[in-house]
């Protein structure tokens, strides 16, 4: 699709009040990525950059949460319908030399891109002034009835608060998903003419049907059967619903590519993850943001990683946290491992039950087995640190770096006092608090001398 032929609106201004919400309604998430964020996924590969977004309630929110797209937000300062939505973006619209505007609400995370590639050629070829998506929902709710005459023309759009059946006649079933294509040209004359003359009094984009069909414009219809891929989030439920149906679809995708779930419907997979064929979860397992799980790497249950990459034969075992980690090949992490932001496990390296590692680099075939912190630490290969070991990395002001170098063994329930370097093969003995640096080879002991005292009173 050329992108000289059309531009989008994404509609993003409401507050969506049957969320109970105090933030917009669009930033709402579903795994792990804001409904928003699917929006402007399923626009990019037709549309590139050519897409506006109106704003309103808690606009500042909705932003700062798309930086890159800081110079196309236009304010609605005040939210009074889609059609005053869509009037204070037209300026913006005729601007961008585009021929035709696609108009999508901004909580229609389910949409996917090859819908609105195919929306977008019907409209090039029926040469519509004004087309819009339709479906025809088991249950219609409160989408607007599409009025057809009985050559089956599109006559207008009637939200369901003001449809009139004693008027009008049982409705059809066809509603109208909320997705619109305007010929800018044709639409351009018909803005002007919007009123709030209804129960809501509110401007309705739906209105410029009835008035496209006035003036003699060719209104089309695109109707998608009924695809919930099209409907919009108003509510906690739906919000639950939609992430179920995302979240299956995504693990479907996986199987057929050749990854290994069990327990597939409990394992959640964010948008923006890669996990290579080859590659075996447990669920529940969570994985989000920009994460990679390499082949062959093996999930466990009760996994939770975020914007962290797991290479080949790596063993994530149960109950363990990743976030912006780094788990090289081979490695074991858990069961109860945490790697917070910056650890990086190189290859063959573990980290075993409740130990937590923040900002540290652990060498190959280093070891750090149970009941242990490591933040801010260089740890050389081939390490092995005892149980309950902690770096103390930070005096309360500033964080201080811990080395270790290779081969050396740190002795149980040790602290090591920051900034501090244990040189390669030394030997730590257990309780020890080290405060000062320990040479190649040495052992360093730092602890009190042991006294027993007899607790047997001397007889008179």
């Amino acid at each position: 699709m050329n992108k000289s032929f059309a531009c989008a609106l994404v509609l993003a201004g409401g507050k969506g009040t049957r969320m109970h919400s105090d933030s917009p309604k669009v930033l709402k998430t579903l795994l792990g990525e804001s409904m928003l964020y699917y929006v402007y996924k399923a626009l990019k590969p037709a549309l590139g950059e050519d897409v506006f977004t109106i704003v309103g309630f808690e606009a500042g929110q909705v932003e700062s949460a798309f930086p890159d797209m800081k110079d196309r937000f236009v304010l609605q300062a005040e939210q009074l319908g889609t059609g005053h939505a869509l009037q204070m973006g037209w300026d913006r619209i005729k601007d961008s030399g585009a021929e035709y505007c696609l108009v999508i609400n901004g909580d229609t995370p389910l949409i996917q891109e090859q819908a609105v590639t195919d929306f977008l050629e019907a409209v090039k070829n029926d040469v519509a002034d004004l087309s819009f998506m339709s479906i025809t929902p088991d249950k219609p709710a409160a989408f607007g009835r599409v009025i057809r005459d009985k050559a089956g023309r599109v006559t207008a759009i009637v939200e369901a608060k003001d449809y009139d059946e004693s008027v009008l006649g049982p409705a059809s079933g066809e509603v109208n998903a909320g997705i619109y294509c305007l010929k800018i040209s044709a639409v351009d004359s018909l803005l002007s003419k919007l009123t709030n003359n209804n129960k809501s009094g509110e401007y309705y984009i739906t209105d410029l049907v009835d008035l496209a069909v006035e003036c003699g414009m060719n209104v089309t219809a695109v109707n998608a059967g009924n695809s919930i891929d099209l409907m919009g989030i108003n509510s906690p439920l739906e919000l639950a619903k939609a992430e179920s149906a995302l979240r299956l679809r995504t693990a479907e995708k996986l199987l057929e590519n050749g990854v290994t779930l069990h327990n597939w419907e409990s394992v959640v997979v964010g948008p923006g993850v890669e996990i290579e064929p080859g590659a075996e979860i447990t669920g529940p397992c969570e994985i989000y943001g920009s994460s990679k799980i390499c082949r062959g790497a093996v999930l466990q249950s009760h996994v939770r990683i975020v914007d962290s990459f797991v290479e080949s034969g790596a063993i994530i075992k149960a109950y363990s946290h990743l976030e912006e980690a780094q788990v090289g090949r081979d490695c074991m992490v858990g069961p109860y491992g945490r790697l917070r932001p910056g650890a990086v496990l190189e290859e063959e390296s573990k980290v075993g039950n409740f130990v937590e590692v923040k900002k540290a680099v652990l060498g190959k075939g280093a070891k750090a087995s149970h009941l242990t912190y490591l933040g801010d630490s260089e740890i050389g290969a081939g390490t092995n640190i005892g149980a309950g070991t902690i770096t103390c990395n930070y005096d309360g002001v500033n964080k201080h770096k811990t080395v270790i170098g290779e081969g050396a063994f740190i002795g149980s329930n040790t602290a090591l006092v920051a900034p501090v370097t244990i040189g390669k093969g030394a030997l730590i003995g257990a309780g020890s608090t080290i405060t000062k640096n320990v040479k190649d080879g040495d052992l360093g002991v730092a602890r009190g001398r042991q006294v027993n005292i007899s607790r047997t009173s001397k007889k008179s």
